[in-house]
C-alpha cells in the first residue's frame, strides 16, 4: 500500500503543486533551498526510472492503463525514497545556488539578486530541461578563484586601504576584514547610502542609526530578511563627514559593544569572524557569513 503522499512528495510530481514548490524555493532560507533541490533530485530520478521502463518494454498480457498508472505511482514513491537518501545531485545544486549568490557579490555585480540561484529552481521546474541543467550544474560547480587582481577590487582597496589600516592598528580588527565588509555592504562602493541631495553618507558599513546615535542620519531603502523572506524597508542610517569617520565608528562599534564580543575573539579567522558577525545580528541575510567569508578570502587575501 502506497499510503498518503505528503505535500512535499506531491510537489515534485503533481503539476498543480509546482507553483507551490516555486514559492517555497523563494523563501531564501537554506532549508527552503535544500527542500527544493531535493524535490528536483526526486523529479530527476523519476525521469530516469520512466526512461528505464520505456527501454525495457511493458507490453504484455497483463499490461493495461491501470497497471501503468500504479507503476507510475510506484516510481514516484521510489523516487522520493531515493532522493531522501540522496544521490548527491541535491547537494551539488545547493552548493551551486549559494555559490552563485556569493560569486555575484565577490565579482562586483552590485545589481544582481542576492539569491540568484533560486531563480534557477523556478527555471528547472518551468522549462523541465532537467538533464541539461543537471549536467551544467555538475560542470559549473568550481571553486571561486582569487579576484584580488580585478580592477574594481584594486580600486576599492586603494580608496580605503589607509582608513582600514588606521582602524586596524587601533582595534586589532584585520584591515582586510573591514575592507571585505565595506565592499559587501556598499556593493564595492557602487551602492553607497546617499543623502537627500545625492551626496554620499560615507556609511560603507550599512550601520543603522539607533536611539543612542546622536550624529547625522539619512533614510534609505534596504532589504531585510524576516523569517528568511526578503522585505524592502525604509530604515534610518548613520551619516559621516568622511570615510575615515565611518571606519573609526565601525571599529568602535565592534570593539566596544558587548554584542560583538565573540566577533573580536574570532579576529584571527575570516570564517569565524563572519559567522560571529551574523550570529550577533549584524545582518539578517541568511547567507551573509558565507558571502563575507568568501569575499575576504578571494578578494583580500
Amino acid at each position: 500500500m502506497l499510503g498518503k503522499l505528503t505535500i512535499s512528495e506531491n510537489a515534485a510530481f503533481d503539476t498543480k503543486s509546482l507553483e507551490g514548490l516555486r514559492r517555497s524555493s523563494r523563501d531564501n532560507s537554506p532549508e527552503s533551498i535544500k527542500a527544493a533541490a531535493t524535490q528536483f533530485e526526486a523529479l530527476f530520478v523519476n525521469m530516469m526510472l520512466k526512461s528505464m521502463r520505456q527501454a525495457s518494454g511493458q507490453d504484455g498480457m497483463f499490461d493495461s492503463e491501470q497497471n501503468k498508472m500504479y507503476t507510475s505511482m510506484l516510481d514516484q514513491q521510489l523516487s522520493q525514497k531515493i532522493a531522501s537518501r540522496g544521490l548527491g545531485l541535491a547537494d551539488v545544486m545547493v552548493r551551486q545556488m549559494t555559490n552563485n549568490a556569493v560569486a555575484e557579490v565577490v565579482q562586483g555585480d552590485a545589481s544582481a539578486p542576492q539569491l540568484g540561484g533560486l531563480s534557477g529552481i523556478d527555471q528547472y521546474l518551468h522549462q523541465q530541461k532537467l538533464s541539461i541543467r543537471a549536467a551544467n550544474l555538475l560542470e559549473n560547480t568550481k571553486p571561486i578563484v582569487s579576484n584580488s587582481n580585478l580592477k574594481h577590487v584594486q580600486a576599492f582597496t586603494e580608496k580605503f586601504a589607509s582608513e582600514a589600516q588606521i582602524a586596524s592598528a587601533e582595534t586589532g580588527i584585520p584591515a582586510k576584514f573591514m575592507l571585505g565588509q565595506a565592499a559587501l555592504e556598499s556593493g564595492w562602493g557602487r551602492k553607497e547610502i546617499k543623502t537627500i541631495d545625492g551626496s554620499t553618507s560615507h556609511n560603507v558599513f550599512g550601520i543603522k542609526a539607533g536611539a543612542n546615535w546622536k550624529g547625522k542620519t539619512v533614510e534609505a531603502v534596504t532589504t531585510e530578511y524576516i523569517n528568511g523572506v526578503p522585505q524592502q524597508r525604509v530604515e534610518k542610517f548613520r551619516a559621516y563627514d568622511s570615510y575615515s569617520d565611518a571606519f573609526k565608528d565601525y571599529a568602535k562599534l565592534i570593539t566596544n559593544n558587548p554584542r560583538y564580543q565573540k566577533v573580536m575573539e574570532s579576529a584571527d579567522d575570516p570564517s569565524r569572524f563572519a559567522h560571529a558577525l551574523q550570529k550577533a545580528g549584524y545582518a539578517t541575510d541568511p547567507f551573509y557569513a558565507q558571502k563575507l567569508n568568501t569575499l575576504i578570502r578571494h578578494s583580500f587575501s
